[in-house]
């Protein structure tokens, strides 16, 4: 959260809708609602605690990838239709519609400058989006645009190292963060059961775990789960909100729009705290302590969802992990269960007899989440959202 500078009292946010679902959704950009960037410094931590290639190398391929641009895969592109009120804003409309169009599945999405930006970040290490010339214009960038991010702010900003909680899934430990959605203590909760009950039974089991915490957001959230021959594991989520609609001039880089996501802003929140969020990566080990899974996922609120259908689907109906996070899911919103084309219905009966009501979506789509993961049933990325999953 901004303001330590205490010099500059920020703007009023822009006021958006994008339709997910049908449903408009509302959120906030602009220079006020970007926070304070933790992926570079995140990134910087992990490298200088287990990084074993320089950090010019470990950057090298990111700036080729800028350099050339990537195929903006279908998945991505159907996305882009519901979040473009928040991308093409500002340097947004020249990469995201080109030609005056929204790019279509297959085109080449290209942030000019992207590579310049890691080069710098190549050269300089993680710091320059702090205490060097990233930051400077990041902060002329954000107060221009009626944003309060100063340099103390940037400066003040510092990794944290936090506890993870414990659950038992299918005999197996899980490991993960406190989030938002409360993602362990929901898992904690199933009944232990779950591998004996019936699916329609447990279908209800999860549903009412699920209900507590309803919330419909979009997001502009990315995971990647690795694991290397050692069996050591990263998995790393990131998000930038939805987006501020404000782009680092020449860079190639859009800014967050942290602050402008209502639900996360709490009362309490000072200049100086850090904004709560719903990413929740997590790991699996045995009781021998050997790594089972390694897994995050994007998509807000229904990170949680994703993630617990996944592991209910390898640790205990046994499926590898293609099948566990492409089978069809239902999210929980209060009393309702959103329900993707393809979910058995002899579950879904179950669930409106125990007093949910059903919305049956008509196909999978990518408001349903974005897993990836990697473990001893394979590797996988969420189709639902381009994803993709490999071992070498």
């Amino acid at each position: 959260m901004p303001g330590l500078d205490g010099d500059t009292v920020p703007g009023p946010m822009v006021p958006i809708e994008v339709y997910f679902g049908g449903v408009p959704q509302t959120y906030s950009i602009g220079g006020a609602s970007v926070g304070v960037p933790g992926v570079p410094a995140g990134c910087g931590e992990v490298h200088r605690r287990w990084g074993r290639l320089p950090w010019q190398r470990v950057v090298e391929p990111a700036i080729t990838l800028a350099s050339s641009g990537v195929v903006l895969p279908a998945a991505q592109a159907r996305t882009l239709v519901s979040v473009a009120p928040a991308l093409l804003p500002g340097e947004g409309a020249a990469i995201y519609a080109p030609l005056g169009e929204l790019l279509q599945g297959g085109e080449l999405l290209h942030h000019p400058g992207l590579d310049r930006a890691l080069g710098i970040l190549a050269d300089e290490g993680p710091a320059t989006f702090y205490t060097g010339q990233l930051g400077s214009l990041m902060v002329d960038t954000v107060r221009a645009d009626g944003g309060a991010l100063g340099p103390a702010d940037l400066a003040a900003y510092q990794v944290l190292e936090l506890e993870v909680g414990h659950a038992l899934v299918g005999g197996c430990h899980v490991y993960a963060r406190h989030d938002l959605n409360g993602t362990i203590d929901t898992l904690a909760a199933l009944p232990a059961d779950l591998a004996t009950m019936s699916r329609p039974s447990r279908a209800v089991a999860v549903a009412d775990a699920l209900r507590t915490r309803g919330r419909q957001r979009l997001g502009d959230t990315t995971n990647i789960s690795v694991v290397d021959h050692e069996g050591d594991a990263c998995v790393i989520t990131t998000t930038l909100g939805i987006g501020a609609g404000l782009w680092l001039p020449g860079l190639g880089i859009n800014l967050n729009s942290m602050l402008g996501e209502g639900e996360l802003i709490t009362p309490d929140l000072a200049p100086g705290g850090r904004v709560q969020s719903m990413m929740c990566p997590l790991v699996v080990v045995d009781d021998r302590g050997e790594l089972v899974v390694a897994a995050g996922s994007a998509g807000a609120s229904r990170i949680r969802t994703a993630l617990v259908d996944t592991l209910l689907g390898v640790l205990v109906d046994g499926l590898d992990m293609p099948s566990a996070i492409a089978r069809p899911r239902f999210h929980v919103v209060d009393d309702t269960v959103h329900a993707e084309r393809g979910y058995p219905e002899d579950e879904l009966e179950a669930l409106s007899a125990a007093g949910y009501a059903v919305n049956r979506w008509p196909n999978k789509d990518h408001y349903f989440g974005g897993v990836s993961a990697v473990g001893v049933a394979g590797a996988a990325g969420d189709p639902r959202r381009g994803g993709v999953g490999a071992i070498a």
